[in-house]
């Protein structure tokens, strides 16, 4: 069971990460360049719970005991 709820609190920061990050594209049409996109980016957060799910979710798998 606690395999199960890490890997859902590792899911949820990735989508939280990944749309914040997909929100944050809406600065380009207003002028931004991508350098300016990912210095931006880089001070945010929430932009750090992407990677940080995915690691949560990737120890998840790796772990979970697969008895077959």
């Amino acid at each position: 069971m606690g395999y199960i709820f890490a890997f859902l609190i590792g899911f949820g920061l990735a989508v939280t990460g990944g749309v914040t990050m997909i929100a944050y594209l809406n600065f380009l049409p207003a002028g931004l360049s991508w350098v300016d996109y990912f210095i931006f980016i880089q001070g945010r957060i929430e932009c750090y719970f992407l990677p940080i799910g995915m690691l949560i979710m990737a120890i998840v798998i790796y772990r979970f005991p697969n008895r077959l």
